[in-house]
């Protein structure tokens, strides 16, 4: 591929992610377009400050074309220690749910999200790997395990699948 002007990579990596239809890491995008992943992370930041609905997840960059989408997203309060995070994420997938995000809410920033967009237990293993790796810890670690997620389902029986199963985990704050 020859090299392009800045503007014109920009509108090609929006419609490179846009087809993707999974998250695609920076690094990824940067060997596709011969630039290297700091131009990548700029272009994407410029397209975000443009209004292009890019989402940073920890698997990569996808736009809003790309996550799951279709059905209804609600938010559940969930309460648990840090040991129990991957079995948290995992008693969601399995009841046919998507993490989409974390909130947790702070005393000096307010609202901290982050985009997860977990689906099955390939990507609960993978975060779990990733958070080991770099020994971070947790969101809700700031709020003594407290945070909520957005979960994303095809429809109602499936969020009721997955508000029961949390409950019965007991991972649900009532």
């Amino acid at each position: 591929m020859e090299r392009m002007e800045a503007k014109e990579r920009r509108a090609e990596v929006l419609r490179y992610l846009e087809q993707a239809g999974k998250p695609v890491p920076a690094a990824a995008i940067a060997a596709e377009f011969q630039v290297s992943r700091q131009i990548i992370v700029g272009d994407i930041a410029l397209l975000r400050a443009g209004g292009a609905d890019i989402t940073a997840t920890p698997r990569g960059y996808v736009t809003g074309t790309g996550l799951l989408g279709t059905g209804i997203s609600r938010r559940v309060a969930c309460v648990h220690s840090q040991e129990d995070m991957g079995r948290e994420l995992t008693v969601i997938v399995d009841a046919g749910g998507e993490v989409v995000d974390v909130v947790v809410s702070h005393p000096l920033y307010g609202e901290i999200t982050c985009a997860m967009h977990i689906r099955s237990r390939y990507d609960v293993a993978a975060f779990l790997e990733r958070a080991a790796a770099c020994e971070a810890k947790p969101l809700s670690l700031l709020t003594d395990g407290i945070h909520l997620h957005t979960i994303c389902c095809p429809d109602e029986a499936t969020f009721a699948r997955v508000e029961e199963a949390l409950q019965r985990a007991g991972f649900l704050l009532r």
